[in-house]
């Protein structure tokens, strides 16, 4: 492989997808964990590798890699004790088993995180060898007012960890809005500030703890800013998530589940518009990725080389992915297209349009 050159990991219903560039071009090789539904990768700097796989009556179940993908190693899955037969969540509605893992990330100081459906939060100090619940978040008697947006329950989709500080650490919840928290964990504060849920009564439209938050994602060498793709439109803050701001709405749609923040510009983030709540495709049958060079004061709509009729994809949350170069970006659809893009999102190439649905990419 060329040197520089770049690999694709598409976690998908039917397995863990390598695609790598060669050439000047991009070649996808065989699926690790065939025909197993991938709901989420990581993937450490070191070469360590993390592969989450929803299994259903079988439970959930990580794998490990310790030579970039080369091979692989079950070892422990985060797994909530036992439902409490007293106390304040005897009675909870929500079910004390794990149903998938929707968030994994690394964090310099070598913890992982996990966040799961539904809404627990999990650590990991020994590289995936054994699990704990952060119960100072899913303790929180706000917890009882979270729902689920999709899902029947709430669940944590994003999680950012500060690249400046290990120890703070943001979260987004479906529906639970945005929490922080600045100690590892130890203590947490929501910082929903300035959404606003559209789909509630007005009283409760701007209350923090049921915003309903797609995705967030931050700029990595400016990470005070932060975007957010909610389900009432876009959100843009730039301390560090305290405040947020909403953005006017791009044509030809401000919903959508898929944001990428530009890795060193802050100024620029990328979005996969689909047409409603109702209607989860793309608008009019026409796919385009929107991008916003200047803070989300304006927006373009680029769709070459993706389908621009009868188009009925969507793009999940985790399957809009920018590289470290922020020029080479990559989506996935729940049916099955995959497209690269080197031009800043300008331009795609399709890889494919015969893959399983596509839960989430990451370049390595």
């Amino acid at each position: 492989m060329a040197a520089g050159a770049l690999t694709l990991w598409a976690g998908t219903r039917k397995g863990l997808i390598p695609v790598r560039q060669q050439g000047g071009g991009w070649q996808l090789g065989r699926p690790h964990f065939p025909g197993e539904p991938v709901s989420q990768v990581v993937l450490r700097a070191d070469g360590n590798a993390y592969a989450a796989l929803r299994l259903g009556h079988f439970g959930v179940k990580l794998w490990k890699s310790v030579d970039a993908g080369a091979s692989w190693k079950e070892v422990a899955a985060p797994a909530f004790p036992p439902k409490p037969a007293e106390g304040p969540w005897k009675d909870d509605p929500m079910p004390w088993t794990v149903d998938q893992v929707w968030a994994l990330e690394a964090a310099a100081d070598g913890r992982l995180w996990a966040g799961c459906l539904p809404a627990g939060l999990f650590t990991s100090d020994d590289a995936g060898a054994s699990w704990q619940l952060v119960e100072s978040l899913w303790d929180r008697p706000e917890r009882s007012e979270w729902f689920g947006g999709g899902y029947d329950h709430p669940g944590i989709h994003s999680i950012l960890v500060d690249p400046r500080d290990p120890a703070h650490v943001t979260v987004a919840i479906s529906c639970g809005g945005v929490w922080q928290t600045r100690d590892r964990g130890a203590t947490w504060t929501n910082t929903s500030s300035g959404m606003v849920a559209d789909f509630m009564p007005p009283e409760r439209r701007e209350d923090p703890n049921i915003q309903d938050v797609h995705r967030i994602d931050q700029c990595r060498t400016q990470p005070d800013v932060l975007w957010c793709q909610h389900h009432g439109g876009i959100f843009r803050s730039t301390d560090g998530g305290m405040r947020w701001v909403p953005v006017a709405s791009p044509a030809p749609s401000g919903f959508g589940f898929a944001v990428g923040a530009h890795p060193h510009d802050p100024q620029r983030a990328w979005f996969v518009p689909a047409h409603s709540d109702a209607q989860r495709m793309a608008p009019e049958g026409c796919m385009v990725v929107t991008q916003t060079r200047d803070g989300g004061a304006s927006f373009a709509a680029h769709g070459g080389g993706l389908p621009q009729r009868d188009a009925y994809h969507l793009v999940y949350r985790h399957a809009l992915a920018v590289s470290d170069d922020g020029e080479t970006l990559a989506i996935g659809s729940t049916t099955g297209g995959l497209w690269v893009s080197t031009s800043g999102g300008e331009r795609w190439e399709c890889l494919s349009r015969d893959l399983p649905p596509i839960a989430v990419l990451r370049f390595a």
